[in-house]
């Protein structure tokens, strides 16, 4: 609807206004004084002045927006596109769009930070913004409890809000054990992947075909019992209480009572005994999985869905019987400078003969990109 057409329409209402009659307004002593509002004229007048003050706001706003305005690289919003939208700030930035803009326009960002987009999204951002994106090892929740219901002793039966948050306000929680995971699901319910679901002992199960390394359930959780971890490093002890061992016996079934066992039995060094807790040396283990027999509570697990079995390679072997004697199930076996050979059936693909072969004359690196990559696309086979 145009102007004139607006003025019209107050035209044929104030020509109806003049049938109302119109109060006379009186003033002083013996003289009466009687003058008529001009009804028409007032709102005419009241109409143009606001269709004329809006103009010229509205030409101020045009011209403040063009003056002022922040020019903004169109890659921004290419790139903003095709992150996944989850603004869970695992890449550093407080959501998608200031990632976004951190990217295209900083030479020091990388494209490869979104999590939850993987490696399809490094890509893309890659080819937008024309910076090199290096292959990024994927990131897992990590559940560093076992206590669940069954295995945890609890102090007090709690009947307040179900919230892990809320639950620790009272006292510190239910469970016996100061360190472990109470059970309530906030980890469950903050995931926006749903890559977290309870299992029906009251412990997170998390799913690493959906897990992203986001961090919001690390965040969440109130006893911090969960770490967002490299895929490689799948070797850890689920445990962080820092009770005696004969406390912590009594509190739960499958807590480290800092025995020593791993430590004698890592070839590689890895586990120490640190605040009555075993504690691995990550960048020192290689996830051989030795520890996790012989730890007596099996508060060690083992997250590899499979493990590669050594291979010679029978060109560079030169026959030094070192893997026959690194071997921790004898599954090297060979004569004195000739080719080795290494039994599949035995060989648990700890990975040590690997590591100390001389001429690295024997295959079997572990690849975590590949081996959770195939385990996930065979969980997704057995789900369809």
């Amino acid at each position: 609807m145009d102007l004139q057409t607006i003025i019209e329409l107050l035209d044929r209402v104030l020509q109806l206004a003049d049938f109302i009659p119109l109060p006379s307004v009186g003033a002083g002593g013996a003289i009466e004084v009687k003058e008529t509002v001009d009804f028409i004229t007032t709102v005419k007048f009241t109409a143009v002045f606001v269709l004329g003050v809006g103009a010229v706001f509205g030409m101020g706003l045009a011209f403040a927006a063009k003056r002022f305005s922040v020019k903004m690289d169109p890659r921004v919003e290419q790139v903003r596109e095709v992150l996944p939208g989850a603004n869970c700030g695992a890449c550093g930035y407080g959501g998608c769009q200031q990632y976004a803009e951190a990217v295209v326009t900083s030479e020091d960002v990388v494209p490869n930070l979104c999590a939850p987009g993987g490696a399809h999204v490094a890509e893309m951002v890659s080819l937008i913004t024309g910076k090199k994106a290096e292959l990024k090892e994927p990131q897992f929740s990590r559940i560093m409890c076992q206590g669940d219901r069954q295995k945890a002793v609890k102090r007090f039966k709690y009947e307040g809000v179900l919230d892990c948050r809320a639950a620790v306000l009272a006292g510190g929680g239910d469970k016996a054990c100061d360190y472990g995971c109470l059970g309530y699901g906030t980890c469950e319910r903050v995931c926006p992947f749903d890559a977290i679901h309870m299992n029906e002992y009251d412990l997170p199960v998390v799913d690493i075909t959906k897990c992203t390394g986001c961090r919001k359930c690390e965040a969440a959780c109130p006893k911090k019992v969960i770490e967002v971890l490299p895929a490689g490093k799948a070797v850890l002890v689920a445990c962080h209480s820092r009770d005696r061992g004969a406390v912590t016996r009594k509190k739960c079934q499958v807590g480290c009572i800092a025995c020593g066992a791993c430590v004698k039995v890592c070839p590689f060094d890895a586990p120490s005994i640190i605040d009555n807790v075993s504690r691995i040396d990550l960048d020192r283990c290689t996830a051989c999985g030795l520890c996790v027999g012989k730890c007596p509570t099996k508060a060690i697990v083992d997250h590899l869905p499979v493990r590669p079995k050594a291979v010679v390679i029978e060109e560079k072997c030169i026959g030094c019987n070192i893997c026959m004697k690194v071997c921790p199930v004898d599954a090297a076996y060979g004569e004195q400078k000739k080719v080795h050979t290494i039994d599949a059936s035995r060989c648990i693909g700890c990975g040590i003969c690997t590591a100390k072969c001389p001429v690295q004359a024997i295959d079997g690196t572990f690849n975590a990109a590949d081996v959770f990559a195939k385990a996930a696309e065979k969980k997704r086979k057995r789900a369809a």
